[in-house]
């Protein structure tokens, strides 16, 4: 039986020319170490990276069989945000929610409880279905993560500088 390629490491965009397939993967997809993917084109290949990655639209996996599958951002529904943008973007971030940023608009994933801050807020809201490519981190390539939940104790709550103050037990 043949083994099925591998991906130890990524292309970023710009550093290649010519991809051998694709395969269009969703925002939280796009943030992997290890995944058995499957192209386009039926290439099942294993990806099994050194540390975990943020892919963004454009970057390729180099498969142990020298091919490259380059990575395409699935459709997604969203949200285009229109209104006071500085004010607008600083209560999304506040809440550490991923936000693509347009010149004349920001876009994030559907989620009702923002939709309606936002609109309290006197945002103007656009449902829409488009590849979701949020910004990165203030330190590099790829998520945000500076801010790190996961690691806290059950019960820790905290304020961000709204008034408001959340939990996450």
């Amino acid at each position: 039986m043949m083994q099925q390629p591998h991906s130890h490491s990524i292309q970023r965009a710009g550093t290649w020319l010519r991809a051998d397939s694709r395969v269009v993967l969703g925002y939280d997809a796009r943030f992997l170490r290890r995944k058995r993917l499957v192209a386009e084109d039926g290439t099942a290949f294993l990806v099994d990276l050194p540390e975990t990655v943020s892919l963004e639209q454009g970057d390729a996996f180099a498969l142990s069989d020298g091919r490259l599958i380059v990575v395409i951002a699935a459709v997604e529904p969203v949200v285009q945000v229109r209104g006071d943008l500085p004010r607008l973007a600083w209560h999304i971030g506040n809440r550490h929610t991923p936000c693509q940023i347009e010149e004349d608009h920001l876009v994030i994933r559907r989620d009702h409880v923002l939709e309606r801050m936002l609109t309290g807020l006197g945002a103007s809201l656009t449902i829409a279905e488009a590849a979701f490519r949020p910004e990165g981190g203030a330190y590099g390539h790829g998520r945000t993560m500076g801010h790190d939940h996961g690691s806290h104790d059950h019960g820790f709550a905290h304020h961000h500088g709204d008034g408001v103050l959340h939990s996450h037990g």
